[in-house]
């Protein structure tokens, strides 16, 4: 079972303040802390304290770049989607008891009446409002409101951090349900980040027998071996084609570990790509097609937080161990460039410190 290590307070529905401190990308590399009003609760909303909001590669991209593809940060936005907390208010439409439950919450709010979202993929909703997605505020905040159903009550067992990495979690579990992992899999994952980390454990959890991990970093290699893994591969000396694994999972989003992980995949496997890397990237279609590789991108995910807490609560997963850094609010910045120095994983920032 994990250990909790920090777990927020309850606050009384007369105690809820007037305002919130944030901390705001206020343009490309230029954050700033201000007071805000506290956000409006709708009917179907609850109002989260936030506990704990883990940095993602993509608020790293947005503090550096201003931008990921046609999201272009044009105005202020609060970063942070990785995120738990405790239920502090609730609109009129839900049942008043949810008031002071620790929740981890899934960061998007899907139409639920396109094509898409009535056939259960509320991942590719056209209309999505996913958190720190520009115009949409995130959560290096105070207090952030969601869609009742989309906070999740956690147990005591799991800590504010591993209830706020649940969302990268879900990531790994998406990739790993769309790669088709089942006991016995074999399964290749390219970068050993906190994806990668992440994927591995997922695929151990599904039951992958032969998990290899790929990197050029020997002491991610070494961590991931101890967490998830049971080959570790040198990208830069070792080859992994030929390796017939029934599943690749691309968390680098380096277009020759794509290309070489393809020739690693037995007839009829499962190519999934999660890292952001190169728009158009050169691929070996006459290996797709001779050996009939399925291939597919993960775009966020669904249906997945009931799961992440199950494998928490019950100890297959651990998310803990991959946080590195902590930070206050006002230390966003920093926090988001923590992942740059030797060692770091995973940084979190405490909105309530």
């Amino acid at each position: 079972m994990t250990t909790p290590t920090s777990q927020t307070q309850p606050v009384e529905a007369s105690a809820l303040p007037q305002t919130m401190r944030a901390n705001i990308l206020k343009s490309q590399g230029e954050m700033a802390m201000e007071t805000l009003p506290l956000p409006q609760i709708d009917a179907d909303q609850v109002l989260v304290q936030v506990a704990a909001v883990g940095v993602c590669g993509s608020d790293v991209h947005y503090y550096e770049h201003g931008r990921i593809g046609p999201y272009v940060v044009d105005h202020p936005l609060i970063l942070g989607h990785e995120l738990s907390g405790r239920i502090t208010a609730v609109g009129s439409a839900v049942d008043p008891a949810r008031v002071g439950s620790r929740v981890a919450v899934e960061p998007q709010r899907p139409c639920r009446t396109c094509k898409q979202c009535k056939a259960g993929r509320y991942n590719l909703c056209p209309d999505i409002k996913f958190y720190a997605t520009p115009p949409v505020d995130g959560a290096f905040a105070e207090y952030v409101t969601i869609q009742s159903d989309f906070a999740y009550d956690i147990p005591d067992s799991v800590s504010d951090e591993a209830a706020a990495l649940i969302e990268p979690l879900s990531v790994g579990l998406w990739a790993c349900e769309r790669a088709e992992i089942r006991p016995g899999s074999r399964v290749l994952i390219a970068g050993a980040g906190p994806i990668g980390i992440i994927a591995a454990q997922a695929a151990r959890a599904f039951g992958a027998t032969e998990i290899y991990i790929s990197d050029i970093a020997e002491d991610r290699l070494a961590f991931a071996l101890q967490h998830g893994a049971t080959h570790a591969l040198n990208a830069k000396t070792d080859s992994v084609e030929g390796l017939d694994v029934d599943a690749f999972i691309d968390a680098s989003g380096a277009p020759q570990a794509v290309r070489s992980g393809i020739k690693a995949v037995a007839p009829a496997g499962r190519v999934i790509l999660v890292g952001l890397g190169a728009d158009d990237v050169e691929l070996p279609v006459s290996y797709i097609q001779n050996r009939e590789i399925w291939l597919s991108g993960v775009f966020r995910y669904t249906n997945t937080w009931p799961l992440a807490i199950q494998l928490i609560a019950d100890g297959k997963v651990d998310l803990d161990i991959l946080v590195t850094g902590k930070f206050p609010l006002a230390e966003s910045e920093a926090a988001l460039k923590a992942g740059k120095q030797p060692g770091q994983l995973k940084a979190v920032v405490y909105p309530g410190r």
